[in-house]
């Protein structure tokens, strides 16, 4: 039987030959929860194997972020590091040094909290760390985010098993999801790239120029930009590294155009935003912009959210995801957007990327804007999608054809 050390080896190695797929020379920059101590030790073993130059891992300690909050002065929620984002910025902008978050915190920790600080705190954050999401976004070195089991996020998943069984299924429907309990995983991934390009040709082939839902409390049709590019599974980052900047990834992706979008949608999964639970999403879009949004929990907080800059109401992204991918087969609920976001299709309020839309490298930001991108501070995946869902492929002359039907593609 393979031992849990054995399995989180294979993770790691994963991560650095798949994940970041790091280049001798490169140096590495993680971010991680205390408690994945153990993951980012074995992920350094490996990527000190592979070449890198050198790895550097900035911790975060879920008590210590909950005390801004419970002892922070008035003050203290309009602060942001600066400084430290300034700083992973220029690691990012030449290619020379990789980017992994593992990520793994507990969903609700700040369920509890004032809703004005915490929307406050996300803004000064949101804005502080903009040079590193545009970076990030648009592939100017090679990246990855994957998750790690943690006490908290165990329990929040399986609130019924006693913590250490908690931690076990955890941590076995992460290496599951990921492939990384295959004999193989990183030839796995390769073979799973092969197919999630195969889906990309065909629909870039196709040119759609919009996308008409229907299923439960959801009846809308959503506008492609017309120099749309869809993407999914490896990309290739400028500095000529072609990376998974998720595992798991099931899903392949759009840009919507910011003022193609009408109808109603409903979420069909719960959505963790910073420390958070939102459920039972209900919105209406009307030419791209949400006017009316509720929610059945944590409807403040979404509100404040949609309300973080102009683009934070309108759609950056669209994200198809059969019903039977290996995470929605699973049952189970991560509540953790990397994983739950692979469960089923969505759509994401605020920035695009720039990888969907052909030939922004030479574009001002204005032109960006006129051809139908859209800019946020945020970027904010959730959940549509389930074996109720069907999808129309719109094309230029209105006709159409079936793409998914009961959560499943059109072959």
């Amino acid at each position: 039987m393979t031992t849990h050390a054995q399995l989180l080896d294979k993770y790691a190695e994963l991560t650095v030959k798949s994940g970041l797929n790091l280049r001798k020379g490169q140096q590495v920059l993680m971010t991680a929860p205390l408690e994945a101590v153990d993951l980012v030790r074995a992920i350094t073993h490996h990527a000190y194997k592979v070449g890198a130059s050198l790895v550097t891992c900035l911790y975060n300690d879920e008590q210590t972020a909950l005390m801004r909050y419970t002892d922070g002065h008035t003050e203290a929620f309009d602060a942001a590091p600066g400084w430290l984002f300034t700083g992973m910025a220029e690691a990012f902008r030449d290619g020379n040094c990789a980017r992994l978050a593992i990520i793994g915190e507990n969903p609700a920790l700040l369920s509890g909290q004032d809703i004005d600080k915490v929307s406050r705190a996300n803004r000064a954050r949101s804005t502080a760390y903009k040079p590193v999401v545009e970076l990030i976004t648009t592939f100017a070195t090679n990246w990855c985010i994957i998750s790690a089991a943690t006490p908290s996020h165990a329990k929040s998943v399986f609130p019924d098993l006693p913590p250490d069984k908690a931690m076990e299924a955890l941590w076995a429907a992460i290496f599951k999801c990921t492939r990384a309990d295959l004999p193989d995983p990183v030839a796995a991934w390769a073979a799973h790239n092969k197919a999630l390009h195969h889906r990309v040709k065909l629909l870039n082939d196709k040119r759609y120029a919009a996308l008409a839902y229907k299923g439960p409390g959801t009846d809308f049709t959503l506008g492609l930009v017309d120099d749309h590019v869809w993407a999914g599974g490896a990309s290739m980052a400028k500095n000529g590294i072609m990376c998974n900047p998720n595992i798991p990834s099931e899903e392949v992706f759009s840009m919507p155009h910011r003022e193609r979008v009408d109808g109603v949608v409903r979420s069909t999964k719960p959505l963790s935003y910073q420390g958070t639970f939102i459920e039972g999403i209900e919105v209406t879009f009307e030419k791209g912009r949400i006017i009316k949004g509720t929610a059945s929990k944590g409807a403040e907080v979404f509100k404040k959210m949609i309300e973080t800059d102009d683009g934070a109401a309108r759609l950056g992204e669209v994200a198809l995801v059969p019903h039977s991918s290996p995470i929605s087969a699973s049952g189970i609920v991560f509540n953790e957007t990397l994983f739950d976001e692979n469960a089923a299709s969505h759509i994401a309020v605020g920035q695009a990327y720039s990888q969907n839309m052909a030939n922004t490298a030479n574009m001002s930001a204005e032109e960006k804007l006129a051809k139908g991108m859209n800019t946020s501070l945020v970027h904010v995946d959730w959940m549509i999608g389930s074996g109720e869902l069907n999808v129309d492929g719109v094309f230029k002359d209105g006709k159409r054809e079936p793409l998914m039907r009961s959560g499943e593609w059109v072959d």
